[in-house]
Order: structure tokens, then C-alpha cells, then sequence
């Protein structure tokens, strides 16, 4: 089984400190700290709420496929952060 199996399958998660980092990309068009409208929607609370602005429940799978994919004005992320980056990210969303 390759390294990466074995940490899917332990359910290792990211860093939220190296995730911060990595937010500050996302701050150009996303607030952290509100969840006031920037050019993106605000992010405090993201994992609380009910439904993303896609309408598809706030869960780390489908939070993961915004970042991926982009929309609605969002560029993909998918070919500019790699997994690490992403888990680091939605570990610190998390934190929101």
C-alpha cells in the first residue's frame, strides 16, 4: 500500500498554521474573520453552516471540490495547491 493509502486511511488531517498560510491567497476575495460578502462569501463559520453557495452541503468533500473546481468566479485550485496544501486549508477553515 502506497504512503499516501496509509494516511487517507488513518484520517491524517492538515496543519490549520500551514493552512493559514495558504489562506492568505484565498484573502484577496474571501473575509476569515466575517461572514460579510469580499468578492467571494465570507468564511467564518464555514463548516457550521447548513449549505455552500452552491447549495450543496458544507462538508469537507464538497469544500474540497470548490477549491478544485473554482466557479462563480472562483478560479480552480486544483493544478495550483497540492493535497497537502488543500488539507492544510480546509484544516484551518475549520478553525473559522
Amino acid at each position: 500500500m502506497a504512503a499516501g493509502s496509509v494516511t487517507v486511511l488513518m484520517g491524517a488531517k492538515g496543519d490549520p498554521a500551514k493552512g493559514k498560510e495558504v489562506f492568505e491567497q484565498c484573502a484577496v476575495c474571501h473575509n476569515a474573520d466575517s461572514d460579510e460578502k469580499k468578492m467571494g462569501p465570507g468564511l467564518k463559520g464555514l463548516f457550521k453552516k447548513d449549505k455552500l453557495g452552491n447549495g450543496k452541503t458544507a462538508n469537507e468533500a464538497n469544500i474540497r471540490a470548490q477549491i478544485d473546481d473554482g466557479g462563480n468566479g472562483m478560479p480552480p485550485y486544483k493544478d495550483i495547491l497540492d493535497d497537502q496544501q488543500k488539507d492544510d486549508l480546509i484544516a484551518y477553515l475549520k478553525t473559522l
